[in-house]
Formats: C-alpha cells, sequence, structure tokens
C-alpha cells in the first residue's frame, strides 16, 4: 500500500508574534526557551500595571463621587437652614439694621439706600449700577446718588433767589457793557447811512416792464410770514442791546 505525506501546519506563538513548527517536542522546545520566558514575563507585568490603573481610576472616581455628594448634602442644610430662619423672621443673616427681608425677591432690602443683599453670596445690588457688586462699591455709588439729588436740589432752591431780586433795578443806566454795534454786521439798523443808501438803490432798480401781478404760490407766502416773523423777533430781542430802549 502506497503511504502519503502530510504537513503537519504551523503553531502560532501569541507572545513571541511568530509561527513553530506544530508537533510536541518543537513546541516543548520553544516554550522552554528565553526568550519565550521573558515574553510571558513581559506580558503577564504589563497586564498587572493595567489592572492596578484601572482599579486606582476606580477608587478615584468613587472618592470623587463621595466629595460631590457630601457638598451635595452641606449645600442642602445650609440652604434648609437659611430658609427656615427667613420664614422664622430671623434678621441674623441681615448685614445690618434696617434690612428687611423681602419675601417675593428672596433677598434683604434697605428702603434707606434701595440696596438689595444677598446673604449666599455677600454681594449688594443697586439699580443705579445695575449688577451685583461689593459693599464698598455699592455704599459709593449710592453716595454719589445722593450727592448728586442735593447738588440738583439746591440750584432749584436758588433759583427763585434771581427771579425774586430782578425787578428791584429801576431805571438808571445798564448795570453791563452796553452793545454799540448788531449782532450780525451784515444786517443794517434803522437810521443808519447804510440803511439810506440800501433805499436809494432799491428806488433806482428798474421797475418791471409788465404790470402783470407775481403769482405767489401757497409754500412761498408761508415762508415770507416765517422769514418776517423771524425778522421781527430779531429786531424785538436786539432792541434791549442797542441801548435804544430802557428795561424798566
Amino acid at each position: 500500500m502506497t503511504e502519503y505525506w502530510v504537513s503537519q501546519g504551523n503553531k502560532w506563538c501569541d507572545f513571541c508574534k511568530i509561527f513553530i513548527s506544530n508537533n510536541p517536542f518543537s513546541i516543548r522546545t520553544h516554550e522552554l526557551g528565553k526568550r519565550h520566558k521573558d515574553n510571558v514575563t513581559k506580558r503577564l507585568a504589563t497586564m498587572q500595571k493595567e489592572s492596578d490603573a484601572k482599579d486606582k481610576e476606580q477608587q478615584q472616581a468613587a472618592r470623587a463621587l463621595q466629595q460631590i455628594e457630601a457638598k451635595a448634602k452641606k449645600s442642602y442644610q445650609k440652604d434648609l437652614e437659611n430658609s427656615q430662619r427667613n420664614v422664622d423672621g430671623d434678621t441674623s443673616a441681615a448685614p445690618g439694621d434696617g434690612w428687611v427681608f423681602d419675601s417675593t425677591s428672596g433677598y434683604y432690602y434697605d428702603k434707606s439706600t434701595g440696596l438689595y443683599y444677598d446673604s449666599n453670596s455677600g454681594f449688594y445690588y443697586s439699580d443705579g449700577l445695575g449688577k451685583w457688586v461689593t459693599q464698598e462699591e455699592a455704599y459709593k455709588s449710592v453716595t454719589t446718588s445722593t450727592t448728586n439729588v442735593g447738588q440738583s436740589s439746591t440750584s432749584q432752591t436758588k433759583a427763585p433767589a434771581s427771579d425774586t431780586t430782578a425787578p428791584t433795578i429801576k431805571g438808571g443806566p445798564a448795570p453791563g457793557r452796553v452793545v454799540t454795534k448788531p449782532l450780525n454786521p451784515m444786517r443794517p439798523i434803522k437810521g443808519t447811512s447804510s440803511s439810506s443808501s440800501a433805499v436809494a438803490v432799491t428806488a433806482n432798480k428798474r421797475k418791471r416792464e409788465d404790470n402783470k401781478p407775481k403769482v405767489v404760490s401757497k409754500e412761498e407766502e408761508a415762508a415770507l410770514k416765517a422769514r418776517e416773523a423771524a425778522r421781527k423777533r430779531m429786531e424785538e430781542r436786539e432792541k434791549p442791546l442797542m441801548g435804544l430802549y430802557k428795561s424798566y
């Protein structure tokens, strides 16, 4: 009977990353070799390090969760105490006298300064600033606004005094410098040479050849009336300055 040769194939070593003959003698020889033993030792050390790193990461995550829970519980207890104190009307959390707890906004309010106080953060709110600031900035803004209001009230009270003293001046020369020239040098004054020359030039102008009346639209008529009214107002305003009329 004829015999046939059959290939035994190769075996893959996952530690050494090589192929070896798939027979007991070759496999045993390879596993007893120094190279294979070193690779197995390295693989076990790597696996141990990965396991230790994973355990350490889990412990850190558990510790962080415990800290977060402890802080949340502490904050919750503090909020409960503050709410209970506010319900009972306790003002120990207020910054000083005159502060009243406003249940609508949840902050302390001082009617004299118009400031709000947050007992949790320690900041103050001012309507003038429109934001939460420290105590120093809040009281500084209140002082500035009070000073401005005092100055405005003082100026308002002093105004009638000047009105009452003005009518006491009767006749006599002008208290200040009398202006003898017109404010507008291009505008002539009645009775001067410039006005007379202007009248002569106007008289010498050639008249219109046709005697037809000029058609004036409503817009032009309104503009002429406005200009005439402005001219009269200007004359009335300049009369006291020209020294021609007395102010009594």
